[in-house]
């Protein structure tokens, strides 16, 4: 299956953001919920099960200058195994404006066993545009090895790289469990925050969490592992 979802804000001129683009394939359905103060709010809808090895999702998001969007998901995205040999790719596009910002805060991914899943994001700020990217993976289903899973996120900042990361957990990634990645934990995320009006915070580390300063931008990258969905959750408040 191929699908294309599209998201387009603008700042409407009375401090608020309008929605000029809002498009959507099953099973990458957008709905526009009630905003949150001058932010406006949308939620993704999968309209069927999956991802599923073979699929092809793209969803491109642009925040215009002053405009402000928060996007959630309705529900955990679990990918899942199909044709045999085939990868399911989920790829997310946002460019950022100046004056702009766009919170990404889905429910987690689950790699459940016996899938082959790439989910790369791409972001493009402006100098003066804030971001708040959560990304979390969930190795497997209760009770079940997990599939093969990539998380690819590169964030660039006034056109200069600030962020390249990726993660491998399954059985083509050999190590992925060891003490030197996730040490046994099931469940791991991250959290990008980018805001120039936010004063620098210096580098941390406590049980499970990390908390680095990048030197890209205004910018601070929250790492966790944890043991289930819930306490990952709580890691990565922010």
């Amino acid at each position: 299956m191929r699908a294309l979802a599209r998201l387009v804000a603008r700042a409407d001129g009375r401090g608020g953001t309008a929605l000029v683009e809002l498009h959507g394939e099953t099973p990458l359905l957008l709905r526009q919920t009630p905003a949150d103060g001058d932010v406006a709010t949308v939620h993704l809808v999968g309209g069927a099960a999956g991802p599923l090895a073979g699929d092809d999702l793209r969803l491109e998001i642009e925040v215009g200058p002053g405009a402000a969007v928060r996007v959630h998901s309705v529900a955990a995205s679990i990918a899942l195994p199909g044709r045999v040999g085939a990868v399911s790719r989920m790829a997310v596009r946002a460019v950022v404006h100046a004056g702009a910002t766009l919170h990404w805060l889905p429910e987690q991914l689950v790699a459940a066993a016996g899938c082959a899943h790439l989910a790369e994001s791409r972001i493009e700020l402006a100098a003066g545009a804030g971001l708040r990217w959560r990304d979390e993976l969930i190795c497997g289903r209760h009770g079940e090895a997990p599939g093969s899973a990539v998380v690819h996120t590169q964030v660039d900042y006034a056109g200069r790289p600030l962020l390249r990361q990726s993660l491998a957990v399954g059985p083509h990634a050999p190590g992925w469990a060891g003490p030197a990645v996730l040490g046994g934990a099931p469940a791991t995320g991250s959290l990008l925050v980018v805001d120039p009006s936010r004063p620098a915070e210096p580098p941390s580390a406590e049980g499970s969490v990390a908390r680095l300063p990048l030197a890209g931008g205004p910018a601070t990258l929250w790492t966790a592992t944890a043991p289930d969905a819930h306490t990952l959750r709580a890691h990565l408040a922010g």
